[in-house]
């Protein structure tokens, strides 16, 4: 009797912890009441986009769930409504307007990615409506003098930010820099040559390779003749992979070794211990100490038994801001919305967020650099957030040994 009792207890405390990861607050909380506040979300739900931004919509529901339980918002309950652009830009500025006019949606939280955000954007700044703007990370969306669409995502301007610090830190020399043939990997890397100079970091022109490029011998020779000593990419997991694959056929090391995609579980998965040392370029990662970051992936794995990706933070992150922002207003009126958006600061899993004057550009938000330590992903940079100190200079191959099972 006594096992089946303390077999009941261990349940009766799992499901209690289970509770209050869905909603921190619902001890205290009165069930919502009154006419429901309209969310208007835009979320590819089929196409080519839809397996990506799936977590994008696991996010966004998530919150909803918790704020519900935990009294709602202002009092009233608050009803998201997610239309499916089908994984096209246009039709995600179709489907807004229909959220606007026919679903009298209040506020509004952006879709999912740069293109569609671009055209969404429109619609909410004719129509006055608050967007918040969660994964549209191009720095094109902000050229346009928006005053309604607020940016949460982590611009692509700032991913390699926290490379010339590191760099200059560790005496790494010139950086080669590489990026694949496509907008967002050149803009990674035309971004990070201009914060390179302003740090009094040498670094090479950027240099483009093609989206099928499998070998990178030609790029090691240029690297050489630039005598440029650390190797800064930006394109995919596979290229991230690919470049690795090169380096050690050609014994060649450079002094550091970073690329965007180094920190994702496919890059270990291709070159496995071969991986250790490298550098990756992330936006968020599930063991990030940002405020209510831990919080937020406890609550997801047990709402939707999957683990997060960066699209679910942007999606959750993005609906923190506006509850923060309508609790702030006490409003969902657009005009006291913006106006509390233009000055508010707060904390998300997926970072800070804050936006520069009159523009609603995110400029609180951080990429981090995350080395591949003894199997696991470390957070090295910022420091504030560092989870180990960075391993450096990247060492040459034939000074690596093998790890065993249990380092």
């Amino acid at each position: 009797m006594q096992r089946v009792a303390a077999v009941r207890l261990g349940i009766f405390r799992a499901l209690a912890a289970l509770v209050l990861a869905l909603a921190p607050d619902l001890a205290q909380a009165q069930a919502p009441a009154g006419s429901p506040i309209v969310v208007g979300a835009v979320v590819s739900q089929t196409g080519l986009a839809s397996t990506l931004a799936a977590g994008y919509r696991n996010g966004i529901l998530l919150w909803q769930t918790q704020l519900n339980a935990a009294g709602g918002l202002l009092g009233r309950p608050v009803e998201v409504r997610i239309a499916d652009d089908g994984s096209g830009a246009e039709e995600a500025a179709k489907q807004y307007a229909r959220l606007i006019e026919k679903d009298k949606a209040a506020v509004l939280i952006g879709p999912y990615g740069s293109a569609a955000t671009l055209t969404a954007a429109g619609v909410a700044e004719q129509a006055r409506r608050i967007m918040l703007n969660g994964a549209g990370a191009s720095g094109e969306i902000y050229k346009r003098g928006l005053r309604y669409v607020f940016q949460v995502a982590t611009p692509y301007a700032v991913y390699g930010d926290g490379v010339p610090p590191l760099a200059k830190q560790w005496n790494a020399g010139k950086l080669f820099v590489i990026a694949r043939s496509d907008p967002v990997a050149r803009a990674m890397a035309s971004a990070l040559v201009t914060e390179a100079a302003k740090r009094g970091v040498s670094a090479s022109p950027v240099q483009s390779f093609p989206l099928d490029t499998v070998e990178f011998d030609d790029f090691v020779s240029e690297a050489k003749v630039q005598n440029a000593h650390a190797w800064i990419a930006f394109g995919s997991a596979r290229d991230a992979a690919n470049m690795v694959i090169s380096f050690k056929r050609l014994g060649y090391t450079p002094s550091m070794f970073v690329a965007r995609g180094a920190e994702q579980a496919e890059f270990i998965t291709r070159v496995g211990q071969d991986a250790e040392y490298a550098i990756g370029i992330a936006a968020w990662t599930p063991t990030l100490r940002t405020p209510g970051n831990a919080a937020f992936v406890q609550a997801y794995r047990a709402r939707w038994s999957a683990e997060p990706d960066l699209a679910a933070a942007q999606g959750y992150s993005a609906c923190r801001v506006l509850e923060a922002a309508v609790r702030r207003a006490g409003s969902v009126d657009s005009e006291r919305l913006r106006a509390t958006l233009e000055t508010l600061e707060t904390e998300t899993p997926l970072g800070r967020y804050r936006t520069a004057p009159g523009t609603g550009r995110q400029i609180a938000a951080q990429a981090v650099l995350v080395q591949i330590l003894k199997g696991r992903g470390e957070v090295i940079w910022p420091p504030a957030l560092a989870t180990a100190r960075a391993v450096l200079p990247y060492p040459r191959w034939d000074q690596r040994t093998l790890m065993t099972a249990g380092e």
